[in-house]
């Protein structure tokens, strides 16, 4: 039996419906990764950066009619389920100041440019002085979601205080600042594609919310990752794949991806997702990773040093 086409028939991610299969959510999830991860946007995205170094300012959001929000706007994944998960992106996104701030420390000996960008500056007692502009964008992300939360249970949140993993360092700050980054952009990366599979699954106002934080987490994973290709030009496949699994010892696990990937399915409710909500989210990595490998390797030394100078 054909699904039946709501009121409104094309959103953000396309034709819209008010029960869609797997075919029809699949092909939501291609045309959003078309849309706002096309290489033209990402090269956008990284060409930013330089700009942002010398006069930092906040992406602004479109308007978005909160009030609007509700239940029906929510389209294949219950919405209790949905709800769980906004629980758990926002208890991920609450802390950012930490993640601001443990990110500053391992850049500001090797980029101070950088390190102002994520983490703003401090004075010598430590006190901080200026945001960073990645945290006066992605400090919007928690408040946003609470009131999406409001919105669909007439209730109030506050999200819980988990704890960030601090400045760890070493007395080799350049493998330091490798390991650090290459879990930030993995970080990003997978807001990104816990955002679009959201975007995918909603319309209206809910739609809307949702694809100003993606749009957010794009920009930030692009300028990520196009300056640690930069900062890192002899980055291999294999370098990368052993940093991410191995840990920084035999007694330290908290660098571990495969222990961060549990926690992070556990955070979400994943036990409670369907079998078609599973393999969509696991091809929305998949693909997004795939568009993400194409722009890389377009970011050629002679590209990256004109656009972000000769190291």
């Amino acid at each position: 039996m054909l699904n039946t086409l709501s009121p409104l028939t094309a959103d953000l991610a396309g034709q819209s419906y008010t029960s869609p299969d797997y075919w029809q959510t699949q092909r939501r999830i291609n045309s959003l990764i078309d849309n706002y991860l096309a290489v033209e946007q990402l090269h956008d995205r990284l060409q930013d950066l330089p700009i942002q170094f010398a006069n930092p300012q906040p992406r602004p959001w479109k308007p978005i009619d909160w009030q609007t929000i509700n239940r029906d706007q929510i389209i294949g994944i219950e919405p209790e389920v949905f709800i769980s998960i906004l629980i758990g992106a926002m208890d991920t996104e609450a802390p950012i100041r930490g993640y601001t701030q443990t990110s500053r420390q391992y850049l500001e000996k090797l980029h101070p440019q950088m390190a102002r960008f994520v983490g703003g500056t401090v004075r010598e007692d430590g006190e901080l002085q200026e945001l960073g502009l990645w945290e006066k964008e992605e400090r919007q992300h928690t408040p946003a979601l609470i009131k999406v939360y409001t919105q669909l249970t007439g209730e109030k949140i506050i999200p819980k205080h988990r704890t960030v993993r601090g400045y760890l360092p070493t007395d080799n700050h350049q493998e330091d600042l490798y390991r650090h980054g290459l879990h930030r952009v993995a970080t990003e990366y997978g807001a990104t594609c816990l955002y679009l599979w959201l975007m995918a699954h909603t319309t209206g106002a809910l739609q809307d919310v949702l694809e100003e934080l993606t749009k957010d987490e794009i920009n930030h994973m692009a300028k990520f990752w196009g300056f640690g290709v930069w900062a890192y030009p002899d980055n291999g496949l294999i370098r990368i794949t052993n940093t991410l699994i191995k840990t920084r010892s035999q007694t330290c696990q908290r660098n571990n991806l495969m222990r961060t990937l549990r926690r992070m399915m556990n955070t979400l409710n994943w036990n409670a997702w369907t079998l078609t909500n599973k393999t969509t989210l696991l091809l929305t990595f998949s693909y997004t990773m795939h568009r993400l490998w194409k722009w890389n390797n377009t970011l050629t030394p002679q590209y990256l040093n004109n656009l972000l100078g000769s190291k």
